[in-house]
């Protein structure tokens, strides 16, 4: 049976992560409040922020600026979208 936990995302019960996603607290709060699906959404949406604006994951300034994006994402507020991101067409 899968984990389940309160999505803070979805504001709902739902399929937990398999462990951690990041080591030490800040890993296991988001393994104890996001869930799979919302997290799955999170690594699509920063893969297209780091390639669509061009970060430097090197540079502190883009990964605080990543953190603040996830906080906002997962807390419901509005968040940068991938600018120039245009979805493949059929």
């Amino acid at each position: 049976m899968a984990r389940m936990v309160f999505c803070r995302k979805y504001q709902k019960e739902m399929e937990g992560l398999a462990m951690p996603p990041q080591p030490g607290a800040r890993g296991q709060e988001l393994f104890e409040t996001v869930s799979k699906q919302a997290w799955g959404e999170w690594l699509n949406h920063q893969t297209m922020l780091i390639n669509e604006k061009h970060l430097n994951m090197m540079d502190m300034t883009a990964r605080t600026y990543l953190k603040e994006q996830m906080e906002k994402f997962f807390a419901g507020d509005e968040y940068d979208p991938a600018d120039g991101y245009v979805p493949p067409s059929d």
